[in-house]
């Protein structure tokens, strides 16, 4: 006849394969399923010996009174069970995820204890219910534990978002503020009573569309998002700002908010913004320089390219300048250079780019140039222009300039090619007695549309 063991022992001798059903039930849980064997199987084991150990220990009737109800009495250290809550709260488990556990642990017991005694009596019923009480005391312990760090971690987290300088805020599905910080209240400027419940369009703010779109995508997709955009709070703080979009995910794995968190960087965009300008602009006259030249031709021969549209680069040196600049020196040269540059602005469109590429050395780029005598009108406006006198601080100065054109795709198909005959038929111009303008190919001025 077999010998019935006691649950105690019973659980001792068969914990290996009552962890296996344990385990297997835990990979079903959503944040079980990344955590590995020995974070499994830990708390559960440990759990299985102290409640082996407790069905072994005599109990008195107000103990068990007490165990029934979930209590039993404080030795001053921390059980399994508390141990359990404690790190399943913090490894993101939700309150029905962290019971579920204590359920699956109890219904493999049972399982396995059934099936090798289906008639249970005597002690052995006593030990079940025994075994259902220990169970209860630890969901008990282990819920209390989780719900005393999650109350810690909530008054943590709200003391972060408080003393936080960057704004942090919570939207519905719907786009509505449904927390905000501080910080949100003072960069907007407004109470927090008039924020929660409105939406960006609600609330006036310029970047609103392009927001909603990206907010309306994060929850779809349940993905982050990272954008920017320029505006003026009514606080006057910032006007550049990056921001973080995030899905807050309900148990289920169902977007429930999402969280979203501003941050001035107006200071930084502005000195990045510098430095790429300081980059790509010329010192003096604030034109762009060749670096910068190079990137607009190149660009706008590809435009030409796919438009079929014709484009003239106009390729200039001043006339004169060296003299100025030797006799007056190099005070009175740089202010003659920003003249030029602001005289050759305004002989072209905004659209058109006007460089200097070095010394005395200026470009400008004519897109959609259809007819060339509209080229030579505006060559020939330049080179009026440039040979008004220029004032400096000792006297006018009188120079001029000497103007090479060239044609895209006539003249030359590249944009290294293109520069190459505009500054060839600069020196024409110049060798022809300077101040004039010479066409790549040609020193005649022949009127005619361009194909």
């Amino acid at each position: 006849m077999q010998t019935k063991l006691r649950l105690a022992d019973f659980i001792r001798a068969e914990i290996e394969p009552i962890l296996q059903d344990w385990e297997a039930f835990a990979k079903t849980i959503f944040h079980a399923r990344h955590m590995g064997r020995t974070g499994l199987r830990d708390h559960a084991r440990e759990m299985l010996l102290e409640i082996a150990d407790d069905l072994d220990s005599r109990q008195s009737e107000s103990e068990q009174a007490a165990k029934s109800k979930g209590f039993e009495p404080e030795d001053g250290e921390e059980s399994w069970a508390e141990v359990h809550g404690g790190d399943r709260q913090t490894s993101g488990f939700s309150v029905v995820e962290t019971v579920s556990e204590f359920r699956a642990l109890r219904a493999s017991v049972v399982s396995h204890w059934t099936k090798a005694y289906p008639t249970i009596a005597g002690e052995q019923l006593e030990d079940l219910t025994r075994f259902h009480e220990a169970i209860d005391q630890a969901v008990a312990e282990s819920l209390e534990q989780y719900t005393t760090v999650k109350e810690m971690e909530t008054r943590l987290f709200g003391a972060i978002l408080v003393a936080s300088p960057d704004p942090i805020y919570v939207l519905d599905l719907e786009g509505r503020f449904i927390y905000a910080n501080k910080a949100t209240a003072d960069l907007f400027a407004l109470q927090p009573e008039a924020i929660i419940g409105k939406t960006t369009f609600e609330l006036g703010f310029s970047f609103a569309s392009d927001f909603q779109r990206n907010l309306e995508k994060v929850i779809a997709e349940q993905s982050t998002y990272r954008g920017k955009f320029v505006h003026t709070f009514a606080s006057g703080q910032g006007e550049r700002f990056e921001y973080l979009l995030a899905p807050v995910l309900d148990e289920h794995r169902h977007t429930e908010a999402t969280v979203c968190i501003f941050r001035d960087i107006t200071e930084q965009a502005l000195a990045e913004e510098k430095v790429w300008h300081n980059a790509h602009h010329d010192l003096l006259t604030g034109l762009p320089n060749r670096r910068l030249f190079l990137d607009r031709l190149e660009q706008e021969v590809k435009h030409a390219k796919r438009s079929s549209l014709p484009l003239a680069l106009l390729f200039m040196d001043l006339d004169g300048f060296k003299e100025v600049n030797d006799s007056l020196g190099h005070e009175a040269g740089d202010r003659v250079l920003c003249d030029v540059a602001e005289r050759l602005a305004d002989c072209v469109r905004e659209d058109d780019t006007v460089a200097r590429l070095g010394g005395d050395e200026f470009t400008v780029i004519l897109t959609a140039a259809k007819r060339r005598e509209d080229v030579e009108h505006v060559a020939q406006t330049i080179i009026d222009a440039l040979a008004m006198p220029f004032q400096t601080a000792q006297q006018l100065v009188q120079i001029s300039a000497s103007v090479g054109i060239s044609f895209y795709p006539q003249d030359a198909s590249s944009p290294v090619a293109l520069l190459k005959t505009a500054d060839q038929a600069m020196y024409n111009a110049k060798e022809s007695g300077s101040n004039r303008m010479c066409f790549y190919g040609t020193s005649d001025k022949t009127d005619g549309h361009l194909s």
